[in-house]
């Protein structure tokens, strides 16, 4: 099962139509409605012609012709599995032409990082950033002579002046809403900079938080949009993975050599599991915006609480500007700015009941999280105080129980504290 024969063209319909119609032919897998899960480490070649012609394809000596079945090689490459669900999640993001899927989030950003960076370029990243990839760049590639340029999320000037000045700038990566303290970026703006200039760089957008369901990065004019799979995605905290598409079938098709040599792609089983969660994405995240709407307007006025940071509720009127430009809902996560500092902080969480107190996001379940000593832990003190991860920061990712209890869960575990 090669490219060309692992897909169907579906009959024209809108993205929840498409996402059960595109990428599979079940007269492939025995008539079987569900593709069959592809455990082959390697793939039988049709002719000593066709492996020369798929090695040449494979490696970028030749390009791929219209319509041509490519037998496939080797898992680390590609398999069916993957090839499906590749296909099958276009229609999600407005404005995608391509896709790779890989092991997990940070893989794919890694793909993308050693794809387009080389010692003595900079890359341009908004803040605050999941703390992953703010370790990564800093653990990684810094050491490997990158020059790491960080900007506060919400200036979209700063943003735009920063993409402007900064010297052999190879890659701009927004994340929005920033994690934790949701703070939008103008992706718009930050895309307009970036092609001011004559060696435009690549702007990538990290859109976990709201895809593909309420922002459409590509739709603005971001080259990729990039996530981790484990979130929203998959939806069931049960799996990694992670996502990369883009409006460049040739760019993406770049990174699929990189993924190869450094084979981080997505293992057949969970390209099953992800493919089969793709049609109740939006089912599942519209319900859990609609959750956490309710609960961060029920917790409005409690007096145990300082702040509470969500698109909805900003006061600054950049981020209501963006918010309105460029989001169709306001998502599933916010973050509560607890009294007491830290030790508020953790006698909410060690007061609840229903929600649990866990790392990760975009679950069904409800989790609890202090950025400040987990996720974004390894931020400076200062790096903490310009981004607004202070001592009494928690963040929630709402799921799918009633609404009510949560807010009664919450409310109970700050009245205890």
């Amino acid at each position: 099962m090669a490219t060309k024969r692992s897909r169907t063209i579906p009959a024209p319909g809108r993205p929840a139509t498409e996402v059960l119609t595109a990428g599979f032919d079940p007269r492939l897998s025995v008539g079987s409605v569900r593709p069959a899960v592809f455990r082959s480490s390697t793939y039988v070649f049709r002719s000593p012609e066709s492996a020369e012609r798929a090695f040449a394809v494979s490696s970028g000596r030749a390009d791929r012709r219209p319509g041509e079945d490519v037998d496939l090689i080797y898992s680390r490459m590609s398999h069916p599995n993957a090839e499906i669900l590749e296909e099958q999640i276009l229609p999600l993001e407005k404005g995608a032409r391509a896709a790779l899927v890989f092991n997990s989030g940070l893989s794919a950003l890694a793909t993308a990082f050693f794809r387009f960076l080389r010692p003595g370029d900079a890359i341009l990243f908004t803040e605050p950033l999941y703390g992953g990839t703010l370790h990564m760049i800093h653990d990684l590639l810094v050491p490997f002579g990158v020059r790491a340029v960080p900007v506060q999320a919400g200036d979209t000037a700063g943003i735009a002046a920063a993409i402007l000045a900064t010297e052999n700038l190879k890659f701009v990566l927004v994340e929005t809403p920033a994690n934790p303290t949701l703070t939008m970026a103008d992706i718009a703006s930050a895309v307009k900079a970036a092609r001011r200039r004559k060696d435009r760089p690549v702007v990538a957008v990290d859109n976990t938080f709201m895809g593909p369901v309420f922002q459409h990065p590509l739709a603005l004019g971001a080259d990729l949009s990039i996530y981790s799979a484990t979130k929203f995605l998959a939806g069931f905290s049960d799996m990694l993975g992670g996502v990369i598409l883009g409006r460049d079938p040739e760019m993406v098709r770049s990174l699929k050599g990189v993924r190869s040599l450094l084979g981080t792609i997505l293992q057949p089983d969970e390209c099953w599991i992800l493919g089969s969660r793709l049609a109740t994405v939006a089912l599942r995240m519209n319900k859990q915006s609609k959750n956490a709407e309710r609960i961060v307007k029920g917790l409005r006025g409690n007096r145990r609480i300082d702040a509470i940071h969500y698109p909805t509720t900003a006061r600054d009127p950049e981020q209501r500007r963006i918010y309105r430009a460029q989001c169709d809902f306001p998502g599933a996560i916010f973050s509560l700015e607890v009294k007491g500092g830290k030790k508020g902080a953790f006698d909410l969480l060690r007061n609840l009941r229903i929600i649990k107190s866990a790392v990760s996001l975009g679950g069904m379940e409800s989790l609890a999280c202090h950025p400040a000593s987990t996720t974004h832990s390894s931020m400076t003190a200062e790096e903490m105080k310009a981004s607004g991860v202070s001592p009494g920061l928690v963040r929630f990712s709402v799921g799918l129980e009633d609404w009510r209890d949560l807010l009664g869960d919450i409310e109970r575990a700050l009245a205890a504290g």
